[in-house]
């Protein structure tokens, strides 16, 4: 099995199991996933920053700060990496409980390694879609900030479906100027009709 994503970001595998950090990184290695391990929360944390990809794959009970308070910790510093929760059967309720806070999923242990692979493997495909929605919502914002107060003025009026008489008329301007300030607005926009303008908009507005 291997990764269907063109660059495969990290799976970072946080759990106080030597063995379990051993066997499941050659798991994934095997499959063509990177995968980092890290023997505490702690040692996690100290190496983590923001601009990390891919997905946590964490243990519940460890020595020092646990699962859930890392989970916690990570939400609160503006974390969006899905996390997987690897619990023992009497964990399952407070795997349940981080699934409501937002995680991706939780496994018990003993895994099914095919069933862990998946799940990983879904999780960074979540992980890849959402950054690439940031990444085209910014650029849009980017090429929004380029407009000027009057292209703004005219691209509100295109969205909302007036023509260039009336948005003339609403401007009291020309409608050679109305006509000039749309095309401006289609360039820097990068689109060609006012439906490609009002879809590169719908998620973002």
């Amino acid at each position: 099995m291997t990764l269907p994503i063109a660059h495969a970001p990290n799976v970072y595998l946080v759990d106080d199991d030597e063995a379990i950090r051993d066997s499941l990184s050659w798991l994934f290695q095997s499959c063509g996933i990177t995968c980092q391990t890290y023997a505490s929360a702690e040692d996690f944390l100290s190496a983590w920053n923001s601009e990390r990809t891919g997905c946590v794959l964490l243990d519940i009970r460890m020595e020092g700060m646990s699962g859930p308070e890392l989970f916690n910790l990570l939400r609160e510093r503006g974390s969006t990496l899905p996390v997987i929760f690897l619990t023992g059967h009497g964990d399952v309720p407070m795997a349940v409980s981080a699934l409501k806070k937002g995680a991706f999923d939780f496994v018990e242990k003993p895994c099914n390694d095919n069933e862990l692979v998946d799940r990983v493997i879904e999780a960074l495909k979540l992980d890849a879609s959402q950054r690439a929605a940031t990444s085209s919502a910014d650029s849009v914002n980017a090429r929004i900030a380029e407009l000027t107060t009057r292209e703004r003025q005219v691209m509100e009026l295109v969205l909302a479906g007036k023509f260039n008489k009336v948005i003339a008329d609403e401007l009291q301007i020309s409608m050679r100027t109305v006509e000039v300030h749309r095309a401006n607005l289609f360039d820097k926009m990068g689109v060609k009709t006012a439906v490609e303008l009002a879809q590169m908009l719908t998620g973002r507005r």
